[in-house]
């Protein structure tokens, strides 16, 4: 099983950025599509961004298509979300997930969560 590890959040006023990062180990996920998912206080998690095992297939959410960034480095064993123009309905816990096909629609679930990095975006 595979051990995902989140980091880069952090506290950013609106209009700013932020990259987080997803370290695996345990296994290598060159295999496996992987995602990215929040969840705000209050409310379910939501799909945020998939991508594809060797990232030629990506899918986003609307409110984040534009801004948000999906890259993985499957040398590095790592997925990354670049997160540009960020308001405070961004706000949320960003969890990393891996899939167990090396494809992933944003209706899939996956087999696999990190713990978590908060995201908070200020007004």
């Amino acid at each position: 099983q595979v051990q995902l590890l989140e980091s880069g959040g952090g506290l950013v006023q609106t209009g700013g950025s932020l990259r987080l990062s997803c370290a695996a180990s345990g296994r290598s996920i060159s295999d496996s599509a992987m995602g990215w998912f929040r969840q705000a206080p209050g409310q379910e998690r939501e799909f945020v961004a998939a991508i594809s095992w060797r990232g030629g297939t990506i899918y986003y959410a609307a409110s984040v298509k534009g801004r948000f960034t999906i890259a993985r480095d499957n040398a590095k064993n790592t997925v990354s979300l670049q997160m540009n123009s960020l308001n405070p309905e961004d706000t949320a816990v960003y969890y990393c997930a891996s899939y167990p096909h090396n494809l992933a629609l944003p209706t899939h679930t996956p087999d696999n969560w990190g713990q978590g990095t908060q995201v908070t975006v200020s007004s």
